[in-house]
């Protein structure tokens, strides 16, 4: 492997996570409705024998701002849909209806807010972390075409440089993210 290989597939694995952090703070919720917020619930299907997403089961929708409205494709899993949204973490009280689920959000308390903003931070913290894990990667790597003479001694330092850059951008912007997404949650 040559040193811009290494950091290309560094920086891609970086933003990879920061993607996945992105898709985890979708399912927080922040007082609106929003089908992100249970499209990736695991629902197991008795029928099928298999846990599945969500969003493979039924069309998600927002026909109010504070509703939603889940029409499985098949009425049959239903009761498994109603269950998988009632015993997640998101505390909704689902109803099932003729053909479809309705899903109240109800209005999010102050201290159902400081505990949903301590959720956000402990997934970027999280996410951090797997970013600290892929720089050790990179720097590990830098070692491995050192000691293949791939690399200088230089050269090494300067790619080890170059992998702690990527480090800092990517934290960076996860704490970035993970304040715009505080301020939404306590956002009345």
């Amino acid at each position: 492997m040559d040193p811009a290989e290494s950091l290309l597939e560094t920086e891609d694995t970086m933003q990879k996570t920061v993607e996945h952090l992105g898709h985890e703070f979708a399912s927080v919720r922040t007082g609106k409705a929003s089908p992100s917020l249970i499209e990736n619930l695991d629902v197991f299907v008795h029928s099928y024998g298999s846990q599945m997403k969500l969003k493979q089961l039924a069309v998600i929708s927002t026909p109010e701002p504070r509703m939603l409205s889940v029409s499985p494709f098949d009425p049959s899993t239903t009761p498994e849909i109603e269950k998988a949204i009632r015993e997640s973490k998101l505390g909704l009280n689902p109803a099932a209806a003729e053909r479809s689920i309705r899903v109240p959000i109800p209005e999010l308390s102050e201290e159902r807010r400081k505990e949903m903003v301590k959720m956000v931070k402990q997934l970027g913290e999280e996410a951090k972390v797997r970013i600290r894990a892929i720089r050790k990667e990179g720097m590990d790597a830098a070692k491995k075409m050192k000691a293949d003479n791939v690399l200088t001694e230089d050269g090494q330092k300067d790619h080890e440089s170059e992998v702690q850059k990527l480090t800092d951008r990517f934290v960076k912007e996860i704490d970035t993210i993970s304040a715009a997404k505080e301020a939404e949650v306590m956002k009345v």
